[in-house]
């Protein structure tokens, strides 16, 4: 398993809820949009109770060849979600709907 930076905790909830989800952003140290990408997820995590968890590319070869051309990565369940920039309201709407 690659390191993790950073763990958030969401609330418990019942099937099929925001708070069962697990949102990962996967980035770098130093990198801008991993900074602006991990301030969206944490408060949309926040506000939903997903779990967050972030992985750092530099430190996980299998990460590195999958997205290093992308990062900032945002994985919902472990399925990508979005790169570059992450909507807020967008990830609201996956982790909520």
């Amino acid at each position: 398993m690659s390191p993790v930076w950073r763990r958030g905790k969401g609330k418990s909830g019942g099937g099929g809820t925001a708070g069962e989800r697990v949102v990962t952003l996967i980035g770098k140290p130093g990198c801008h949009l991993c900074d602006d990408a991990r301030a969206v997820v944490e408060e949309v995590c926040g506000r939903t109770g997903a779990r967050w968890e972030e992985k750092d590319i530099t430190r996980d070869e299998e990460l590195h060849r999958a997205y290093w051309e992308q990062i900032p990565v945002v994985l919902v369940d472990g399925e990508q979600h979005t790169f570059w920039r992450v909507d807020p309201e967008r990830l609201r709407r996956a982790l909520e709907g």
